[in-house]
């Protein structure tokens, strides 16, 4: 006989003599036996089953609340938009923010205190909006122009160095280990390394390996705004970096002399002009070999 079955037959008094012997010989007897006295004294009142059932009766009948399927699945929109705001919300506040100009192009845009800055060809700027207003700060790699609006400071960090001022026009650009800085309008102040300079307005600073240089111009704005590069004393290397990045090119250069400096100016929307102005300043011979790529050999 099964344990379960001898159990209720102890508990009911019903086990012949064998039975009760094997019972009281399991493993377990003495806990059941222990159970058993312990509950012979606890005490449990009748029950008054009308009572209970009359008083379940009076107790108020609520209806269960069933909330229709389409509600449900309005819920679930509504949460999903509210959480699609927010992450809009930090993604435009909080997520540093990106400008670039690709090669061949130009970039305009206004920050978010109005101030405007047009990135030249190959350039790049990132900045944060979150309390734009009170830490005017952005980080460039390449070449801008800016037309800041008055406020707090306002701060270019470079590569090669930080152009800081409070409202004004002015141009920065910092290639591979060369850094200019032109102030149009107002006054900047310029941080290369241990050295530090203020700029008014029809004053240029340029740092190169460690030189200087100052230059005044009469200018308005940036000739690449107008569609021409100037150069003021920069090699052929460097002018045909330039020229890549507006025209969206690569170019060859199979020439000795490559230290010469130039000064002027090249046109950005007319590629074949440039190139004959360069043959003729460096005694060169442009040939296209394809649609994108340039050589330039020695006459």
């Amino acid at each position: 006989m099964k344990e379960d079955d001898l159990l209720a037959k102890w508990l009911n008094d019903d086990l012949s003599e064998k039975e009760l012997a094997e019972f009281e010989a399991s493993p377990d007897f003495e806990k059941y036996h222990k159970i058993k006295n312990y509950t012979a004294h606890l005490e449990v009142d009748d029950l008054d089953e009308n009572a209970m059932l009359s008083n379940i009766l009076q107790q108020k009948k609520t209806a269960p609340k069933v909330i229709p399927l389409y509600k449900k699945r309005l819920f679930r929109v509504a949460a999903i938009f509210v959480l699609a705001l927010g992450i809009t919300f930090v993604m435009k506040n909080f997520v540093p923010q990106s400008q670039t100009a690709n090669f061949g192009e130009k970039t305009t845009f206004s920050l978010p205190d109005n101030s405007e800055v047009v990135l030249n060809s190959g350039s790049e700027i990132n900045y944060k909006k979150w309390n734009w207003n009170t830490n005017r700060r952005l980080e460039l790699k390449g070449e801008a122009y800016f037309r800041v609006s008055k406020g707090r400071r306002f701060e270019v960090q470079t590569p090669l160095g930080k152009v800081s001022v409070l409202g004004t026009q002015f141009n920065v650009k910092a290639r591979k280990n060369r850094f200019d800085v032109t102030c149009y309008e107002g006054r900047v102040k310029v941080n290369y390394a241990s050295t530090q300079i203020i700029l008014t307005r029809g004053q240029s600073v340029t740092f190169e390996n460690g030189k200087q240089f100052n230059t005044d111009i009469k200018s308005s704005k940036p000739a690449w705004i107008d569609n021409q590069i100037c150069f003021n004393k920069e090699n052929i290397k460097s002018i045909l970096d330039e020229l890549q990045r507006q025209y969206d090119i690569t170019i060859e250069l199979n020439a000795d002399d490559t230290t010469s400096l130039f000064t002027g100016k090249l046109p950005t929307k007319d590629l074949d002009m440039a190139l004959q102005i360069i043959s003729t300043t460096y005694h060169l011979k442009a040939k296209k070999v394809s649609k994108n790529k340039i050589i330039f050999d020695e006459k």
